[in-house]
């Protein structure tokens, strides 16, 4: 007997079926995708079991290399290593102050864009690199196509910095359900799991940015009462005075590119160690054969880095003081971002609010799952315990006045989405058009904002100043991103723009750039595949290298002699175009070397127990 599946009109046919959407947290350092399977929110790993995706991408001879293939490259080949590309989205050279980098810019009209062995490329070019990875890892993981997916960005980022991340979201063949705040998102991870009510501070310090949000959560609904923040100071940020520290007590200045790279990547292998040790050492031997040796304590590193932790706690203040709270009124402070991990961060964060942080969640992963519980409801996978999420605008908006000043139409910390509308009117006499200059920022004078967009409405009555009357509607939509409409009441002409901020791409440049995409689709990936086969056989070939040079007389000759053949040929294969074969090489290779391997190892256990007795050890 035949079955009928029936639904409700408008309904799916087909109610089981899970619609597959992910949460994605593009960071400054690292990236993570994550989806919801059985009702809950998890992290998607790759191949290997990692779910970190460093956000770095490199532009090698042998093509594109994405995440930890690409992280090796950045000491050798620091120019064509773009890392932290976060905090140039949607920004001009001007933007991005004295921050150490090893890039050529190009300061074009618009985003600044870096050169690369592979041309010029924007800050939205390189992120759409790490999204495609990432939409790839979930389809693969998720074994189908993905509907869509919910994309963190900074609360404190602005309409130009929004519009970048979405076409680079687009580029990389994304459907953009809807752009989330990362504390917002924090804060319905921590909400949901934990069934809390009550007002909450997202304290939210990344690699390149800082954010900060106070939310009330009450019955399903996530208010953002007030945000505040610097999308230029982050962990990153951390690093670099290291490495400044580090310049100074070795009497460097200006070092080349591969040093200025080496010395920031022990800069925060420093920063690291000391989360959990009380001291640790910066070694490395530059370009020139100078050897950096120096000892950093804890003490001192939060001494060098206090100025930066004061830095963060600037902007809790002002939202307190946005929300009329005070530190009292807050139930719980959550925290965000690896760099939340610093001792004196969270001392910091404790000292103010006179409570311990929550830290139950893993700092790096917490935004990713609330965007994928967001994106689970967006897609229409909720049943009856949907829940409202009313998010605020970081900056108001306004419109350009006579005197260059700012009229603001939507004030900072509005819920979105929202409409508002005002009326202005002509200057002079027989006016017949209005320039319409869309302004975003807290000051008062246009000279102190950043430009969006202008347009003019064409076609006013001639009528005496003052006479006109000109309706101007913002609207800003779930993802804050702004359209403005100019209408004349008594003509009911009208002119309007979505608003596409100067630093963004053009409609022309992302249609350009899907084409190339598909048109070079199946050649990009297996590039891509022979990169990274590339990079983990040299990774062997110099460990090996090492190894023979230190202890090779733990071999016989005949086995030694083996190995360097295996290690001849994989060197052969390098130079080929075969992937696979390279893969089957180093396989080979490994193989070949383990016994050699179990040797070193018991010869270094010999050499650590030399000289001790078993009562001492």
């Amino acid at each position: 007997m035949a079955l009928l599946q029936i639904s409700e009109p408008g309904m799916s046919a087909a109610p089981h079926q899970h619609r597959l959407a992910v949460g994605i947290d593009l960071g400054t350092t690292n990236s993570l995708v994550a989806t919801v399977k059985s009702g809950s929110a998890v992290c998607l790993p790759d191949a290997e079991g990692r779910m970190l995706l460093p956000s770095v991408v490199h532009y090698g001879r042998d093509g594109l290399l994405v995440g930890h293939a690409a992280q090796a490259r950045q000491n050798e080949d620091p120019a064509n290593t773009i890392v932290s590309v976060k905090r140039f989205m949607g920004r001009g050279v001007h933007d991005i102050g004295e921050l150490a980098t090893p890039y050529r810019f190009v300061d074009e009209p618009g985003m600044l864009k870096l050169v690369t062995r592979a041309g010029v490329k924007s800050p939205v070019e390189v992120s759409a690199d790490i999204l495609a990875t990432l939409k790839a890892r979930a389809e693969a993981s998720l074994g189908g196509e993905l509907v869509g997916a919910v994309v963190t960005v900074p609360a404190y980022f602005d309409d130009a910095q929004r519009q970048a991340t979405k076409d680079a979201a687009k580029l990389a063949g994304l459907n953009v359900l809807r752009l989330l705040n990362e504390p917002t998102a924090a804060a319905i991870a921590y909400g949901l799991d934990n069934g809390a009510e009550g007002t909450y501070v997202v304290y939210d310090l990344g690699g390149g940015t800082f954010d900060v949000s106070i939310l009330e959560l009450s019955r399903g609904v996530f208010e953002v009462r007030a945000t505040s923040g610097d999308a230029q100071l982050g962990g990153d940020d951390f690093d670099h005075r290291l490495y400044c520290w580090v310049l100074e007590q070795a009497g460097l200045r200006g070092p080349n590119a591969h040093d200025q790279r080496l010395l920031l990547t022990r800069a925060r292998e420093a920063k690291e160690a000391l989360t959990d040790h009380d001291s640790t050492r910066i070694t490395a031997v530059l370009s020139d054969g100078q050897v950096i040796d120096q000892e950093l304590s804890a003490h001192d590193f939060q001494q060098l880095t206090a100025h930066l932790v004061q830095k963060t706690l600037l902007p809790v203040k002002k939202a307190l003081r946005d929300a009329k709270l005070t530190a009292a009124d807050i139930k719980g402070v959550v925290l965000v971002g690896g760099a939340t991990r610093m001792p004196h961060v969270r001392r910091a964060v404790a000292e103010l609010f006179g409570q311990q942080p929550l830290t139950n969640l893993d700092p790096d992963k917490v935004v990713a799952l609330g965007a994928a519980m967001q994106a689970n409801v967006l897609a229409g996978n909720k049943g009856d315990d949907d829940w409202l999420l009313l998010d605020v605008i970081p900056l108001s908006l306004g419109l350009e006045t006579m005197g260059g000043l700012v009229e603001k139409v939507i004030p900072r910390n509005s819920t979105i989405p929202t409409a508002r509308a005002q009326e202005f009117t002509t200057f002079k006499d027989g006016q017949t058009a209005m320039a319409i200059h869309v302004l975003q920022g807290e000051r008062e004078l246009v000279s102190d904002c950043r430009s969006l967009a202008r347009f003019e409405l064409r076609g006013i009555p001639a009528m005496v100043a003052g006479a006109a009357r000109i309706r101007v509607t913002f609207q800003v939509d779930a993802d804050g991103l702004l359209s403005v409409s100019a209408r004349e009441q008594s003509t009911g002409i009208e002119a309007s723009i979505a608003v596409k901020p100067s630093y963004g791409l053009s409609d022309e440049e992302v249609a350009r750039m899907l084409q190339e995409s598909m048109q070079h689709a199946q050649d990009d990936m297996q590039q891509r595949k022979l990169g990274e086969a590339r990079v983990e056989a040299e990774s062997l070939l110099n460990a090996l290298d090492v190894a023979l040079a230190s202890d090779g007389e733990l071999i016989a000759a005949e086995e030694q002699a083996r190995i360097r053949t295996s290690m001849a040929e994989l060197r052969a294969l390098c130079a080929a175009d075969n992937a696979d074969a390279i893969r089957l090489a180093a396989e080979a290779l490994n193989q070949a070397s383990s016994d050699f391997a179990a040797r070193r190892m018991d010869a270094a256990v010999r050499r650590g127990l030399a000289g001790h007795n078993i009562a001492e050890l």
